[in-house]
């Protein structure tokens, strides 16, 4: 039994590239629920 540790960098155990877009569609999507939570608890 081989007991070495396998060591793989951060692109190789995710198995490809996470692109920039992510955080982006992420920072909007926050923005945009934290701006309709500010019109509910205006409206009511």
């Amino acid at each position: 039994m081989d007991d070495k540790p396998i060591i793989l960098t951060a692109e190789q155990a995710r198995a490809g590239s996470t692109p920039h877009v992510v955080r982006y569609v992420l920072i909007i999507s926050m923005t945009l629920s934290v701006l309709a939570m500010i019109g509910v608890a205006i409206w009511y």
